[in-house]
């Protein structure tokens, strides 16, 4: 489970993150990243975002970001974050296309997409 202080809650930070238009895109999941960091002693914060339009159940929709998740939780573990952490916050979004992939295509695409930032 991702600690308290990285996660990402607020509706309106969730918004201006959406507003600043910084993403990329891989494999069904699409990353946003907020605004640059001035004070790079600050935690970064991550949201995880599937939507109910992706899928119905809300069970599958769950299974995704705790895949997303656990992923995440595992590069800020082993400190393979890269750029990332050079950002405020960072979002996480689920669509369709990654509704089947299991964690290894996951962990695959997360790593990814945190590089190219």
């Amino acid at each position: 489970m991702l600690k308290k202080q990285f996660r990402l809650k607020n509706k309106a930070a969730f918004n201006a993150i959406y507003k600043i238009k910084n993403s990329t895109h891989k494999g069904g999941v699409t990353l946003f990243a907020g605004k640059e960091k001035t004070d790079l002693s600050a935690t970064t914060r991550v949201g995880f975002v599937v939507s109910k339009k992706t899928h119905k159940r809300a069970v599958k929709r769950n299974r995704l970001k705790r895949l997303m998740r656990e992923s995440y939780r595992l590069l800020l573990k082993s400190g393979d974050l890269g750029n990332s952490q050079n950002y405020m916050s960072l979002i996480f979004i689920g669509s369709q296309n990654a509704l089947d992939k299991n964690f290894a295509q996951i962990q695959n695409i997360i790593n990814t997409l945190i590089k190219r930032l």
